[in-house]
C-alpha cells in the first residue's frame, strides 16, 4: 500500500528552512550529544549518530533545527491550533537515514508503521509546540507526529490518523 499526500491548500504553513540538509549525508558524521533529557531516539541505518546505532535528541536539539508551523484542527484537540516542529522527512534526510518504512513508537508502546514514500517536505512534522508553547504528556507531548489535517482531504484518512503518534519516543527506519 502506498500513500501520497498532496500539499495543495497548504498556504497556512509558515516555512522556516535555514540550512537544513536536503539529502543524506555521504559519510558517517557524529551528531552532537544531547545535554538534557533524551526525548527522541532515531535508529536504523543512519549516517549521523551520537549513541551506539542511534541518534538521540533532547528538546533543545530538536527546537534548534529548522521548523515548520501550520494551523489546523485535529480529532484530539479543541478548536484550531498552531503546531510547530521539525519536518519528519527533513530530519530523516539530515540523519542520512536509509529505509522504506518508519516505525514510530509512543511512550505507551503504541506504534505505527509509516511508509517513508508518503512523507512530504512540509508534512508531517514532529511537533514540539502547540500555540507557541511546549506541551507535556497529559497533552499528548512532549512530541507528536502531526499533519496539516485541514489542508487536504488526504490528511483526513484512517491511515494518516494512525500515523499521528503522540507522546512519540522513538523512530526506527527499516528496509
Amino acid at each position: 500500500m502506498s500513500f501520497a499526500y498532496p500539499v495543495s491548500g497548504f498556504s497556512a504553513a509558515v516555512l522556516v528552512f535555514a540550512g537544513f540538509a536536503a539529502s543524506p549525508a555521504p559519510a558517517r558524521t557524529d551528531l552532537a550529544a544531547p545535554e538534557g533529557e533524551v526525548v527522541l531516539s532515531v535508529s536504523g541505518a543512519l549516517a549521523k549518530t551520537n549513541a551506539p546505532d542511534r541518534a538521540d535528541f533532547d528538546m533543545a536539539m530538536l527546537s534548534a533545527l529548522p521548523a515548520i508551523s501550520f494551523t489546523t484542527t485535529t480529532n484530539w484537540t479543541d478548536g484550531v491550533k498552531t503546531f510547530t516542529g521539525v519536518p519528519l522527512k527533513a530530519l530523516l534526510d539530515d540523519l542520512g537515514a536509509e529505509g522504506a518504512t518508519l516505525s514510530a513508537t509512543a511512550l505507551n508502546d503504541y506504534s505505527a508503521e509509516i511508509p517513508r514514500q508518503g512523507l512530504q517536505d512540509e508534512a508531517p512534522i514532529i511537533a514540539y509546540a502547540i500555540d507557541g508553547e511546549t506541551f507535556d504528556r497529559r497533552d499528548k507531548g512532549p512530541l507528536w507526529i502531526v499533519y496539516p489535517y485541514d489542508a487536504d482531504a488526504a490528511y483526513r484518512s484512517a491511515a494518516v490518523y494512525n500515523f499521528s503518534v503522540w507522546q512519540l519516543r522513538s523512530l526506527t527506519v527499516s528496509k
